[in-house]
């Protein structure tokens, strides 16, 4: 058996798989903010006891946090300086000297806060050059004085982060002694381990994050460590990354930069299996918890990753799958703004209070209450029926802080909640999709989270996308996703070269370095050879250009220079497929070269039989007036997911209930259940 935990803002979500039944069994509990450890356990006891199991059946457990996430958006990381090369302290604030894009015509728009302030930010004399040789040698009383400073400031961590330390890590590697033995309570990031890539400012800026995050991750990990050996004995224990792989607790500690944004790395992954199943190389994900809505593209079968990307506003430098969040979810706040328009979100009323309906004091009205108005949900079947919902206190919600301000009835209220928060996710779509080049016409949209598939198919077909998807296990999806990521480390090198001076050894020679380290660090693991997979890629661009494209390598045990000019062919290729543009005759530069080192896990078996078609009535449990936004309120079919079968067809307007989630079908749309249990919904 396997357990993979995904932590949300409202919902602690844990699926188990037994490998030897091929059965998939998950349930949901309320996330605890004050220890989220306490939930993971609560979780983790709920589910053996469903299943009859005691924990020493678990071979592995795979864990997603948002607490490195959360630390950013709250700012509560640890206090941390930065020591950096004499005169570069200010690169935190110089920065490319760009304005936010989300801002671009905003006057009063700027750049987030750097996440150490100036005073905390100290240099040494030391300079390595671009060609790796010592230039200014480091002067070790400057760096003993720097490390003196900030102890008695008394930060808890501290980044290094010295210009060209990918070339020579000397430097950066001798100060940290320092602070090793000057300072040993204090954390400490070097960037030629962290982000070993060239431009100063991303690579000083991701070594930062990582320093802001190490203690906040390492407490937390500590503490459900110890707690789970407590309670369980010795757990194999592994985190989510945001590249889409899974690593051990002490790396995590380590490179905590690299789990921010790990949950919604497993709803990518997932999805991206289950269109492989489905036979949809082109997908658009999207996860709507109880926070948040998040839009992930699965091209060509396989979910986008970006050698970087964007934290809060600050800029990091590790591969991490392209999954953007907005707030929306279903506890995303209805409110009023000055000048009188229905907004929702992005504050969430999360597990504390929660919605309305949830009886726990909450008092503002949320995407959820309005569903339940609605009629879109079931008070007495939410999470099975373990948790009830209360009608009365949603309407009253609704009509105390939108309804009567806006002088509507309370259906038009509802109603508009969820226009409003279906354009929120209409946009979020869009950005993630069309603005990155891609016809979302010919995507299939794939929705999980407990409300994903309440809005799926009005988005679908408001924007035109060929079918809706709605997979097994919906409302712990993103969980599902942990189990099926193999673990994972990714390896950098900056190379900066052009075709014409790098050489087939070279390139060979420099692969090889990165993958021996990953293998190293897989059969540390464990890992059998046969279970390791190995991946070459490398970032290039045109002479003068300022970004670069991440290129697949073949990898092979020897390469000439013809290898050298397909992977620039291939390069071309891309470049003509996003812009519109290639052109053979300029110059291409390798600048750096990377390797994934995977370590297979067992496949997640989606329960499957053969078609046996039948009447869907089997699965019909009731029938109640719901609302859809194009007719109204009409008597609709309900459905017990759990009951229907492969080939079973449910015509729409129908609801098909299940414990975590529940999917609409519109009035004129029907849902087909294919082999493996998806819930296929044409619209074109």
């Amino acid at each position: 058996m396997r357990i993979g935990i995904d932590v949300g803002g409202t919902f602690t979500d844990i699926v188990l798989i037994d490998d030897a039944t091929r059965e998939v069994h998950y349930t949901k509990v309320l996330t605890t903010h004050d220890d989220l450890a306490r939930g993971v356990i609560a979780g983790i006891d709920k589910m053996l006891e469903m299943v009859g199991a005691t924990f020493d059946k678990v071979d592995y457990t795979v864990h997603g946090t948002t607490i490195g996430t959360n630390a950013l958006i709250e700012r509560k990381g640890a206090r941390t300086g930065l020591i950096t090369t004499q005169g570069m302290r200010d690169v935190l604030e110089i920065g490319r000297i760009e304005r936010p894009a989300a801002g671009l015509y905003d006057i009063f728009v700027d750049t987030p806060l750097p996440l150490v302030p100036r005073y905390l930010r100290v240099d040494v004399e030391e300079r390595v050059g671009v060609d790796g040789e010592v230039v200014v040698a480091l002067d070790e009383e400057s760096a003993r004085e720097a490390v003196r400073f900030l102890k008695d400031q008394a930060v808890e961590s501290i980044a290094i982060s010295f210009l060209f330390s990918f070339r020579n890590p000397t430097h950066e590697e001798r100060v940290r002694e320092f602070c090793q033995s000057m300072f040993p309570e204090a954390a400490v990031s070097i960037s030629s381990e962290i982000a070993p890539e060239f431009r100063e400012f991303e690579r000083t800026s991701t070594t930062v994050i990582n320093a802001y995050l190490a203690p906040v991750v390492e407490y937390y990990l500590d503490n459900l460590e110890g707690q789970l050996q407590d309670r369980y004995g010795d757990v194999d224990l592994r985190i989510m990354q945001a590249s889409g792989g899974s690593m051990t607790t002490e790396m995590a500690k380590h490179r905590a930069v690299n789990i921010v944004n790990s949950g919604p790395a497993g709803g990518a992954l997932a999805a991206a299996y289950v269109g492989r199943l489905t036979g949809d190389d082109q997908v658009i994900s999207v996860d709507m918890g109880g926070t948040s809505f998040d839009v992930g593209v699965i091209d060509r079968g396989e979910p986008r990753v970006a050698p970087e990307s964007q934290f809060e506003g600050f800029p990091v430098k590790i591969p991490i799958l392209d999954v953007q969040a907005i707030g929306a979810g279903g506890g995303s706040l209805a409110w009023i703004d000055e000048g009188g328009a229905l907004n929702v979100g992005p504050e969430s009323a999360g597990s504390e209070p929660g919605p309305a309906c949830y009886g726990l004091s909450g008092e503002q009205p949320t995407v959820t209450d309005a569903n339940l108005v609605l009629g879109r949900l079931n008070p007495e079947y939410f999470l099975g029926g373990e948790m009830k919902l209360y009608p009365e206190l949603a309407e009253a919600a609704i009509v105390q802080h939108v309804s009567e301000p806006l002088g509507v009835s309370l259906e038009e209220a509802a109603s508009g909640i969820i226009r409003v928060v279906n354009a929120n996710m209409e946009r979020a779509i869009s950005v993630n999709s069309t603005e990155k080049g891609f016809d979302v016409r010919e995507f299939a949209l794939l929705p999980f989270g407990g409300a994903g598939p309440l809005h799926a198919v009005e988005l679908a077909q408001d924007l035109d996308m060929k079918r809706v998807v709605v997979p097994p296990y919906a409302g712990t999806f993103s969980a599902v996703g942990l189990l099926v990521a193999n673990t994972r480390y990714d390896y950098a090198s900056t190379v900066a070269k052009s075709e014409k001076e790098l050489t087939p050894e070279e390139l060979l020679r420099r692969f090889k370095e990165l993958e021996t380290e990953g293998r190293a660090q897989l059969k540390a693991q464990n890992v059998a050879e046969d279970q390791i997979e190995i991946l070459w890629s490398a970032d290039l661009r045109y002479e003068g250009q300022s970004y670069e494209l991440s290129t697949p390598v073949k990898r092979s045990e020897v390469l000439t220079q013809s290898d050298i000019r397909e992977i620039v062919s291939l390069f071309h290729d891309m470049h003509h497929r996003i812009y519109a543009y290639g052109s053979v005759d300029e110059i291409v530069e390798f600048i750096n070269l990377r390797v994934a080192a995977i370590g297979k896990v067992p496949e997640v078996s989606l329960a499957h039989s053969g078609a046996t078609g039948g009447d869907a009535g089997i699965a019909r449990k009731d029938t109640r007036p719901v609302h859809f936004l194009k007719e109204g309120f009409i008597d609709t079919a309900i459905y017990d997911r759990a009951l229907l079968r492969p080939g079973h067809v449910v015509t729409g307007p129908a609801l098909i209930e299940e414990i975590a989630s529940t999917t609409v079908i519109a009035p004129g749309s029907e849902g087909t259940v294919d082999e493996f249990g998806n819930i296929i919904i044409p619209l074109s």
